[in-house]
């Protein structure tokens, strides 16, 4: 066997913990590279997706989260090729994405993906990074719309490319994050954080402090041992987020209200004591929903500090306790489980209550909304010798297809060796 092929499934059971079917996946996507691009050099990158897992929308009012990288991800073979254009092929789209780096100007804002990508590159220069041109084949299995960060995803993979042929590797996590962010808010209208993107970016379990935006705190730890003898699953609940960006724009919005209440810009600026004193304003200027979306948000940064010790001390138990006290907090006062618009679809609290009633039944596990919310998938951390139970309780309510196990993974956006 040839000694690259070797070190190549060296590389890939490190990140995968296996290189079969690793192996097979990223050879088919340079067989693809060499057919579109007619050459033969290519390296290869990868950037997962990511789970959250407590901190449900806090990270845009300075907030803390634990989140982790999943063994769902974007995978690409890529190569310069001396040249200021940008060529993309991906899995999905009929045509190749192509383009003239000395040009994104004229490439307008909420394109879809190519403004999303000429928001990427421009974000590089505007950070006083490198890029040039480079061909590139893309595939995917992060699943779409579920809450996993399929954008984000992508984002920090070509961050990842960038940063290995051009830049010396001298882009942090945080760097590509950055970059994730400025694409998203200047040119895909997404007044994202940067959680998203350092999740995927960074990989593992993560502990991420958001009080300083500009340089978020990120700790990481290992995720696996905490949750061996749980299966990981997500429960697509059918609808999307297409057409929710009103009710996601509204939870920042309403907290930093309330953060005005007291003076403040946003909340990670005061304290829970000082909420509580300035309840009777939040209530006659902004709504009690303004207060409830608040209370939430300091609730979430003490579960976060409390799971840092669970995690510390490898107390499995107490860390699932708080990943349901996170999900109902999200349920009761962030209010991010369904749309008060349209009661008749709930599909997502449906989800949760059948699956509490699971739950009670087998005496171990936990379950939450997962992402942004309002519609989309539920996460569900059961006992393995559960799980197959499980699918097939829940396939009496919903399609089988829909119920994906997860893994997670130590290796965020990277070129693989």
């Amino acid at each position: 066997m040839p000694e690259n092929t070797e070190k190549l499934k060296n590389s890939l059971h490190k990140i995968y913990g296996e290189s079969e079917k690793s192996y097979a996946r990223y050879t088919a996507l340079a067989q693809k590279y060499r057919e579109y691009f007619q050459t033969e050099g290519t390296e290869y990158f990868t950037s997962p997706g990511r789970m959250e897992l407590i901190g449900n929308h806090t990270d845009h009012n300075g907030g803390k989260v634990l989140a982790a990288s999943i063994q769902m991800d974007t995978i690409a073979a890529a190569w310069p090729n001396q040249s200021e254009k940008v060529t993309i092929v991906s899995e999905g789209y009929d045509k190749p994405f192509v383009l003239d780096l000395e040009d994104l100007g004229s490439i307008s804002v909420n394109n879809g993906t190519l403004a999303l990508l000429a928001g990427l590159f421009r974000g590089c220069r505007s950070f006083g990074f490198r890029i040039h041109g480079f061909n590139a084949c893309i595939s995917t299995n992060v699943l779409s719309a579920a809450g996993v960060s399929s954008s984000a995803s992508f984002e920090m993979l070509l961050c990842a490319v960038i940063n290995y042929f051009f830049n010396d590797n001298r882009m942090t996590s945080i760097d590509y994050a950055k970059i994730g962010r400025y694409a998203e808010n200047h040119f895909w209208n997404k007044q994202s954080g940067l959680m998203d993107q350092l999740a995927c970016a960074a990989g593992g379990m993560i502990f991420l402090d958001f009080s300083n935006s500009d340089f978020p705190c990120v700790e990481k730890t290992d995720p696996a041992s905490m949750l061996e003898g749980y299966d990981i699953l997500l429960v697509n609940t059918g609808k999307g987020h297409g057409d929710l960006s009103a009710e996601y724009s509204d939870v920042p919005l309403e907290m930093k209200n309330a953060a005005k209440q007291m003076g403040k810009n946003l909340l990670c600026e005061a304290e829970l004591p000082l909420l509580l004193d300035k309840l009777p304003e939040i209530r006659a200027h902004c709504g009690d929903r303004s207060f409830l979306r608040s209370l939430h948000f300091y609730e979430e940064n003490e579960r976060v500090q409390t799971a840092k010790e669970a995690i510390r001390n490898g107390n499995t138990e107490e860390l699932l306790a708080l990943i349901g006290d996170s999900g109902n907090s999200s349920w009761k006062y962030l209010q991010n489980c369904y749309t008060p618009s349209d009661t008749r679809e709930e599909s997502v609290c449906t989800a949760l209550a059948l699956t509490e009633l699971f739950i009670k039944k087998t005496g171990r596990g936990t379950c939450r909304v997962h992402g942004g919310g309002f519609a989309g998938v539920i996460l569900s951390i059961l006992p393995a010798e559960a799980t197959e139970e499980y699918i097939r309780y829940m396939s009496r309510f919903t399609e089988k297809e829909n119920i994906f196990r997860i893994s997670l993974r130590n290796t965020g956006a990277v070129h693989v060796e």
